[in-house]
């Protein structure tokens, strides 16, 4: 059982605020697709104000800048993050409007749980090994009820 620290009470809406985020910009690039006919352009002008944003953030950010011999010493998968993101809003532009948008975020989530145990259990990535338990696997299987319920409409 976790620990209910202060840090953890600061964390918890941050990470809830996540998952609000998350269902806001799925809709609002929903609607992006329909003004330019396409889930790719959409993602496309959603990853460009996003970038620069970002790029707004690590300009004025005090850290360190890498070089470019840092950032060849970076490990080949750790560049997936970018193509992950592409999968993760372009599908997400032309599914959850299909869907529903509870639908598609259950599926999300349950998918990031399965995922997520996974990753756990096997320590994949360096992270620290967690077992899969009976409790963690019964509310996993309780969110993907939950899901098939949203099938109903």
């Amino acid at each position: 059982m976790m620990k209910i620290s202060s840090q953890l009470l600061f964390i918890l809406p941050l990470a809830l605020g996540i998952g609000i985020a998350m269902a806001f910009q799925t809709a609002i690039n929903a609607q992006l697709r329909e003004y330019l006919h396409s889930p790719l352009q959409a993602a496309l002008l959603s990853f460009l104000i996003g970038t620069l944003i970002l790029a707004c953030l690590v300009y004025f950010q005090g850290a360190t800048k890498p070089s470019l011999s840092e950032l060849s010493q970076i490990p080949w998968f750790l560049w997936l993050g970018g193509c992950l993101g592409v999968y993760a809003i372009s599908m997400s532009i032309y599914t959850a409007p299909k869907l529903g948008f509870l639908t598609f975020s259950g599926l999300v989530i349950f998918g990031q749980l399965v995922i997520s145990m996974l990753i756990d259990h096997f320590g994949w990535l360096g992270t620290d090994k967690t077992p899969i338990n009976w409790q963690r696997l019964l509310g996993s299987i309780v969110i993907f009820i939950g899901v098939l319920f949203t099938l109903q409409r």
